[in-house]
Order: structure tokens, then C-alpha cells, then sequence
């Protein structure tokens, strides 16, 4: 395996995402034409650079992987002014990954988000809530009462709202990297 780029970094996202939906994880991986040897590999390979000394760390590693960002944009988080990078990925053509960075270049945020000239997906239900069909964002424009928590890694995230149809019943989310792998009754 030469190099470590967008693919391998793709595959690194899913290996993440196999603990939810292996079987879209494997028609992605085969989409890239990797083997499960080659995940394994990749994420191997990714665990030892970013643990390495001499890797960049922090947003130099996503340039270092990545490339330089298609879209660019300052925000400020309270008093903290932050930079908004995102990068496209071939396997989700309307998204991008998007990294929040503090000015001395730590990540503070880094998942899927919807392009900007990518309309959101018609969620008007909670059975419209489909593995892969949406992001964090999506799901905030399209229910109310959506409360977010952290999941148990940073790639994890979890959301919790109430149903359009019943808003008595209570829904929890499951999201990695931003995108939606599952939804379950609370």
C-alpha cells in the first residue's frame, strides 16, 4: 500500500461506520475495491501515524491526507474565532467531510456534512430515517426537540428526538462520523 490519501482515508471512516452496518460498509469497501484485509491494513497503518511523532498532528494531518480543502470559512465559537474546512469524498457524493479548527490548528469537530449545493433528503418521518440517509445537520433542519450528546469515541454521536407523527415518542439516533447508522425507540 502506497501512500495514504482520500481512499484510505475513506476506508479508515468505515471501519468506524462496520460496527453498525457491515453490510454497507462491505458494498462501499468493494465500491473502492478493497478487501477486508486491506480495512484492516488501512486502519492499522492510520492508528500507528497518528499516534507517530513525526506525523503531522491536528488539521496538518487532514492537509497531509486530505489535500488542500475544496471550501473554506471562518466561524466563531463564542469569543474563539475557528476555521470550517471541508473536503469531498467519493463514496458520499453529497457530502463533505467537514473539520472545525481551533486558530492553533486543533480539531475541534471532524464528520460528514451535507454539501452546500446538496439538497436535504426528504425527512418527514421517522421511517424516512434510513442507515446512510442523512446527516447530524439534516436531521436538526427536519425534526424538533433534537438533543445532541457526545458519543462514547469522538467518531460517535448520538441524537435524541421526537417523532413528527407522535411527539410522545422518543427516538435516539446513532451516528458516526456524522452519518446516520441507526435509529431506535427510547
Amino acid at each position: 500500500m502506497k501512500g495514504f490519501a482520500r481512499r484510505e482515508f475513506q476506508l479508515v471512516l468505515l471501519r468506524r461506520m462496520a460496527d453498525y452496518q457491515p453490510d454497507l460498509v462491505a458494498d462501499a469497501a468493494r465500491s473502492l475495491d478493497a478487501s477486508r484485509t486491506e480495512m484492516r491494513e488501512v486502519n492499522a497503518r492510520w492508528q500507528r501515524m497518528v499516534r507517530s511523532r513525526s506525523f503531522p498532528h491536528a488539521r496538518a494531518r487532514l492537509a497531509a491526507v486530505l489535500g488542500p480543502p475544496t471550501e473554506e470559512e471562518d466561524q466563531r465559537l463564542g469569543e474563539v474565532p475557528c476555521r470550517v474546512e471541508r473536503w469531498p469524498l467519493s463514496l458520499w457524493r453529497d457530502l463533505r467531510y467537514e473539520a472545525l479548527t481551533a486558530p492553533d490548528g486543533t480539531v475541534l469537530q471532524e464528520w460528514l456534512v451535507r454539501a452546500t449545493d446538496s439538497p436535504v433528503p426528504p425527512l418527514t418521518k421517522v421511517d424516512d430515517l434510513t442507515p446512510w440517509s442523512c446527516v447530524v445537520g439534516d436531521l436538526d433542519q427536519r425534526f424538533d426537540n433534537v438533543r445532541h450528546q457526545a458519543g462514547e469515541v469522538p467518531s460517535r454521536w448520538h441524537a435524541t428526538f421526537t417523532s413528527p407523527e407522535d411527539r410522545e415518542a422518543t427516538f435516539v439516533a446513532h451516528f458516526v462520523w456524522g452519518l446516520l447508522q441507526t435509529v431506535a425507540s427510547v
